[in-house]
């Protein structure tokens, strides 16, 4: 008897990438992997690994539905960051907006679907009554919007909230800088030293094990219920420090208004800082609006802690 067919978008990406890894080592799904470039190096490992490889266009439903055909479980990202870069966040929400629903179409098409697993992100917007409105959220939360209008995928579907990464910290406006005349490395940002951070640690080893975790355990995970994807939570302050004392560094937490943070890091700054700001005045309520299962209520275990990521991480590059 042939296995269930799992298809996952983004298989040679960090989330993607994860869950692909997941899968093959349960081995109870034939895992297809689904991604722009099937001749890619990457690409070439997975399918040398018995990973089903093939082609799909996220702006085009049709490829898509090609890719989902046979399909009993699919995971569903976008990324939002690549249209940012080249064209700001306007066009960006615009074109993961349409995206994430070619996706969820596609998905609704797919007569032998029975899991529709979606990475998303809080509603930003919703919980603060519009005072802060993240554009890498809201492209999301609008795609969310599509899914629950389609009562038979919402049956389908589970929302993942995937938070903050690890890794992150080689991102320009997150990397910690060295100021010269004091020998330390500040972290400027523009929330307050005690905001919180949920992170998800490394989410090239973490994001695959709680999907898989969800695949698991439909009874608890369908009907639209949601997901947080964390191991762990800190301060902004406490990150911080953790990283300091794994590279042996001195640091220091600065906090510099949404301003003057976007002009240190033009458009990138308001679109990260804009997130920053809103955790630092919404603290734990930042993740809310929805009824959450956790990484204890579907037994997920042997995670890597943030702590770990962050020590097994090269960071010559940024030092």
């Amino acid at each position: 008897m042939s296995k269930p067919i799992a298809v996952i978008i983004g298989a040679t990406g960090g989330q993607g990438g994860s869950v692909v890894e997941s899968f093959l080592k349960d081995g109870t799904y034939q895992v297809r992997g689904v991604t722009r470039n099937v001749n890619s190096e990457n690409a070439q490992a997975l399918a040398k690994r018995g990973v089903e490889v093939v082609t799909g266009d996220l702006n085009n439903e049709a490829s898509l539905r090609e890719a989902f055909k046979g399909a009993a479980l699919i995971f569903a990202v976008t990324d939002f960051f690549e249209p940012f870069a080249a064209k700001g966040p306007e066009e960006a929400i615009k074109v993961e907006a349409a995206q994430g629903i070619n996706l969820a179409k596609a998905a609704a098409a797919t007569p032998t679907l029975k899991h529709y697993i979606w990475s998303t992100l809080p509603n930003g917007k919703k919980i603060t009554g519009g005072k802060y409105v993240v554009p890498h959220f809201e492209a999301k939360n609008q795609i969310d919007a599509y899914i629950k209008s389609d009562s038979s995928l919402l049956e389908k579907t589970t929302f993942v909230w995937v938070t903050f990464f690890a890794s992150n910290l080689f991102f320009p406006m997150f990397t910690p800088n060295l100021l010269k005349s004091s020998g330390k490395y500040v972290w400027f940002q523009p929330a307050p030293a005690n905001t919180p951070i949920l992170s998800i640690g490394d989410q090239k080893k973490n994001v695959g094990p709680v999907i898989l975790a969800i695949a698991k355990k439909p009874h608890l995970t369908l009907n639209g219920n949601f997901v947080l994807a964390t191991v762990d939570e800190f301060t902004a302050e406490e990150f911080l420090s953790t990283w300091g004392r794994l590279t042996g560094k001195q640091t220091e937490y600065v906090q510099i208004s949404l301003a003057e943070y976007d002009r240190l890091w033009p458009m990138w700054g308001q679109e990260m800082g804009v997130m920053m700001e809103f955790w630092g005045k919404y603290g734990d309520r930042s993740w809310s609006g929805e009824k959450l299962l956790t990484k204890e209520d579907l037994g997920v275990e042997k995670l890597v802690s943030t702590e770990e990521a962050l020590a097994s991480f090269d960071w010559t590059s940024v030092l």
